[in-house]
C-alpha cells in the first residue's frame, strides 16, 4: 500500500483484528537497532481521530499536536485510513469562509464570489434582510411608545443613532471575538461564566469610557451651540448612562448568545452581527428613554 499512500512519514501498529495500538515515525524506525522489536518503539502516546467527529474537531486536534497525518478509526478503535494536514486546510478554509458569511448575516457562497449568479447572492442574502427587517420593526415600535418623551424634549431623537449604534458595534465585537474563540477551541459552553465575568468588566469599561466621551462632547456643544438650555448636564447624563448601559448589555449579548445557540446545537456563526445589532437595537431604545425619564422627569418630561 506505500506506493499509494499521501504520506509515510509515520507507520500505524496493528493487532490481528485491524485494532490500531499506536504510531511510529519512520525516523525512529530507520534509527533504531534492527533487534529492536516494534513494541519497545511505541510509546503509547497515540492521538487519532474518530470516524464521526465534526470537521471542526479534526481542525483543533491537529493544531493541537502539530501533526502532518492522524488516523482515523471507528467505535472500536479499528484503523479505517489517514486524515492529512492539506486535507485538514483545505477543510478549515471552507469553515472560516463559512463563519465568515454567517457573521456577516449571509448564507455561505459554495463557489468564488464572481462565480456566483447574482441571482444566487440574492438568494444567499434576503433570508437574513427579511428577518431583520422584522427586528427593526421592533425598534420602530419601541420609538412608538416614546413619542410622547420624544414630542416633549426633541434633542432626545438626535442621539438616538447614537445609542442604538453603539449597543449594536460593543454586541457584534464580542460575537466576533467569542465565535472565533469557539473556532479555535479557546472557549467552550463550560466556560460561559468566565466569558461572562470578562465581558461584563469588558462592557463597564469601553461603557464608561464611551460615558465620559459623551458627556465632554455635549459639554462643548453646549459651550459652543446651547442648544440644550440650563439642563445640558441632565441631557449629558442621560446619553452618558444610557451609553454605559446599552455597550454593557451589548457586549453581554454578543457574548452569551454565541455559547447560547451552541448550548442549543445550532451553529454559533449564527448570531451574525446584525442579528446582534439588531437585538441590541431595541432594548437599548428602552434603556435610552429609561433613564430619559429618571434624570428628566419633572423637570423637561
Amino acid at each position: 500500500y506505500g506506493k499509494n499512500s499521501e504520506t509515510i512519514d509515520v507507520i500505524y501498529v496493528i493487532d490481528k483484528d485491524g485494532i490500531l495500538l499506536d504510531d511510529i515515525r519512520i525516523r525512529e524506525i530507520l534509527l533504531a537497532d534492527p533487534e529492536v522489536k516494534i513494541g519497545d518503539l511505541t510509546d503509547n502516546r497515540l492521538i487519532a481521530l474518530k470516524v464521526n467527529d465534526p470537521q471542526e474537531e479534526a481542525i483543533n486536534v491537529f493544531r493541537m499536536n502539530n501533526r502532518v497525518a492522524l488516523p482515523v478509526v471507528d467505535d472500536k478503535n479499528i484503523l479505517l485510513g489517514i486524515v492529512t494536514v492539506d486535507d485538514i486546510l483545505w477543510i478549515a478554509h471552507e469553515e472560516y469562509t463559512e463563519d465568515i458569511h454567517k457573521i456577516g448575516g449571509t448564507q455561505a457562497l459554495n463557489e468564488p464570489y464572481l462565480d456566483v449568479p447574482v441571482f444566487q447572492l440574492y438568494k444567499k442574502r434576503v433570508v437574513w434582510l427579511i428577518v431583520l427587517f422584522f427586528g427593526e420593526l421592533l425598534t420602530i415600535m419601541a420609538m412608538s411608545n416614546f413619542e410622547h418623551e420624544i414630542a416633549k424634549v426633541v434633542i432626545l431623537a438626535t442621539f438616538i443613532p447614537l445609542i442604538i449604534s453603539s449597543g449594536g458595534n460593543s454586541g457584534s465585537q464580542a460575537a466576533t471575538l467569542i465565535i472565533q474563540a469557539m473556532a479555535l477551541g479557546e472557549v467552550t459552553v463550560r466556560d460561559w461564566w468566565n466569558v461572562m465575568r470578562r465581558e461584563i468588566f469588558s462592557g463597564i469599561f469601553l461603557g464608561v469610557t464611551l460615558c465620559i466621551l459623551s458627556f465632554g462632547v455635549i459639554g462643548i456643544w453646549h459651550v459652543i451651540a446651547p442648544n440644550f438650555s440650563e439642563h445640558f448636564v441632565r441631557i449629558g447624563l442621560v446619553v452618558g448612562c444610557s451609553l454605559l448601559g446599552v455597550v454593557l448589555w451589548g457586549t453581554l449579548m454578543g457574548s452569551m448568545l454565541p455559547l447560547l445557540l451552541k448550548k442549543l446545537g445550532a451553529d454559533p456563526a449564527a448570531s451574525s452581527t446584525p442579528f446582534v445589532a439588531t437585538l441590541v437595537d431595541v432594548t437599548g431604545l428602552l434603556i435610552y428613554f429609561s433613564f430619559a425619564l429618571l434624570f428628566l422627569k419633572g423637570v423637561l418630561l
